[in-house]
C-alpha cells in the first residue's frame, strides 16, 4: 500500500479581508465622488428653475422684467403653443420667442408666415442655425461666439442708444438688409438686430443673448433699458415658451432608434471606427522573424523533470507520465540498434532489432515499452527503474 505525501494548499486566490484591503481605497474614492456629484446636482438644480420665465422670481427667470412692463402699462400673457402664439401676433403685440431654436422646421416656417406682416414686433433670443434664416429671412449666425458680454450700442436705434452699453454679447449675426439695425457690435458684427417689415408697420428683433431678461443682471449696466423698450414698444406682450410637448409639431409616425439620433452619428460612428483601428495597429505586435535571447533565469533540467512530475502526480495522470518515459526511452534506444528515429516507435521494427541486440526477451520488451499504462504509483516508478535497466544494457552490449 502506498501513501502520497499530502501538501500544503498553495492557492493564490485572495481571502474576502484582502480584497477589501485592497479595494476599500477605490470604493472610497467612488463614493465621495458619487457624494459630491449628487450635492452639486443638488445645489444647483433650482439654479436654472424658471428660465426666462416671466412668472420665476429665480436668478434666470424675468419676473422683473414682466413687473417693470406692467409699472409702465404693458400686459404680459405667457403661451406655450404655437397656435396661440401665432393668433396673438398683430399690430399692438410684441411676440417674444425665447428658445427659437427647439421649434421645428415646420413650426418656424408657421411662425414667420404668421409674423411676417401682422405690423408687431417680434423678438428672438440668440437663434442659432439654421432657426434664424427661417425666422428671420437674411440673417445668419456667426459660428464665434462674443464672450464679452458688456458691449457699446454702436448703431442708431434710439433705444440702443438710450440704454447705453448692455449685457447682450453671445451670438453674433450678418444679414444682407440695408435698412437693419445693427446694434451692440462684438469684432465687427452685431449681437442685436433690428428688421423692419416689408409691409405691416412691424419688425423683427433677433437678440444675441438672453442675459438683459434675467433677472440677476437686470440692474446691470443699461439692461433695464434695453429690456424695457425693445418690450415695451406695444401695449400688449406675448411670451412665447417653446414646448416638446406642443401638438402644433408634425406627426412623423412611428421613429425607429436610428432616426432619434443626431444627423452627424455615422459619421462620427466612423470616426470613432477609424481611432479604434489605428490604436490596435499601435498596440498591436509586431509581426517578423523569432528573435533568440537570453533567459533571464538559468533553471535546471531536474527542476523542469521535478516540476512536470508534480503535476502529473497532482492530475493522477500515471498514464500520460509513463508515455513520455516509454517514448522517450524508444527514441533514445532506436539509433543504438540501428533503426531509424522515425520508426522507433513501431513495435514491428523496433522490438525486433532490440531482441536480436540482446539475444531474446521479446515479449518482456514488448510489454516494457508498448504496455499499458500501470495501475499505481509504485508501478509507475517500477516502469521507470525498468527502462532504464533496459537503457544501459542496450549501451553496454
Amino acid at each position: 500500500m502506498t501513501t502520497e505525501a499530502t501538501l500544503p494548499p498553495t492557492s493564490a486566490s485572495p481571502t474576502a479581508r484582502q480584497v477589501w484591503t485592497r479595494a476599500r481605497g477605490v470604493l472610497l474614492a467612488l463614493v465621495l465622488l458619487l457624494a459630491a456629484a449628487v450635492a452639486i446636482a443638488v445645489l444647483r438644480s433650482g439654479a436654472q428653475h424658471g428660465r426666462l420665465d416671466p412668472r420665476s422670481a429665480d436668478p434666470y427667470g424675468s419676473h422683473a422684467v414682466a413687473a417693470l412692463l406692467a409699472d409702465h402699462g404693458v400686459s404680459t400673457r405667457v403661451v406655450t403653443t404655437l397656435d396661440e402664439a401665432r393668433t396673438a401676433a398683430g399690430p399692438g403685440t410684441t411676440l417674444l420667442v425665447t428658445v427659437p431654436d427647439l421649434l421645428t422646421d415646420h413650426q418656424q416656417s408657421q411662425l414667420h408666415a404668421a409674423t411676417a406682416a401682422s405690423g408687431g414686433r417680434t423678438v428672438l433670443i440668440a437663434p442659432d442655425t439654421p432657426s434664424v434664416g427661417r425666422l428671420a429671412p437674411g440673417v445668419t449666425a456667426d459660428p464665434a461666439l462674443s464672450f464679452g458680454t458688456t458691449l457699446s450700442p454702436g448703431c442708431s436705434l434710439p433705444a440702443a442708444r438710450r440704454a447705453g452699453a448692455a449685457d447682450t454679447g453671445g451670438i453674433r449675426y450678418s444679414t444682407t438688409a440695408r435698412d437693419a439695425d445693427s446694434c451692440y457690435p462684438s469684432d465687427g458684427l452685431p449681437t442685436l438686430l433690428r428688421l423692419p417689415q416689408s409691409r405691416g408697420g412691424g419688425d423683427t428683433v433677433v437678440l444675441g443673448a438672453p442675459d438683459v431678461l434675467y433677472n440677476a443682471r437686470l440692474d446691470k449696466q443699461g439692461n433695464a433699458s434695453l429690456a424695457l423698450q425693445l418690450l415695451g414698444s406695444r401695449p400688449h406682450l406675448v411670451w412665447y415658451l417653446p414646448s416638446l410637448s406642443d401638438d402644433s409639431a408634425p406627426d412623423t409616425g412611428n421613429r425607429s432608434f436610428f432616426d432619434l439620433l443626431p444627423s452627424g452619428w455615422l459619421w462620427g460612428t466612423l470616426q470613432l471606427f477609424i481611432a479604434a483601428a489605428l490604436a490596435a495597429l499601435w498596440r498591436a505586435r509586431r509581426l517578423g522573424p523569432l528573435v533568440p535571447e537570453k533567459l533571464p533565469v538559468a533553471i535546471r533540467a531536474s527542476e523542469t523533470v521535478e516540476g512536470r512530475a508534480r503535476l502529473y502526480r497532482k492530475a493522477t495522470a500515471r498514464d500520460r507520465a509513463a508515455a513520455a518515459l516509454r517514448s522517450t526511452t524508444r527514441t533514445r534506444l532506436a539509433p543504438l540498434v540501428g533503426v531509424p528515429v522515425a520508426q522507433a516507435h513501431t513495435p514491428e521494427a523496433l522490438l525486433p532489432a532490440l531482441s536480436a541486440h540482446l539475444h531474446g526477451d521479446g515479449p518482456s520488451l514488448d510489454s516494457l515499452l508498448f504496455g499499458p499504462p500501470p495501475g499505481d504509483d509504485a508501478a509507475l516508478v517500477s516502469l521507470a527503474d525498468q527502462l532504464d535497466a533496459l537503457e544501459r544494457e542496450v549501451r553496454r552490449s
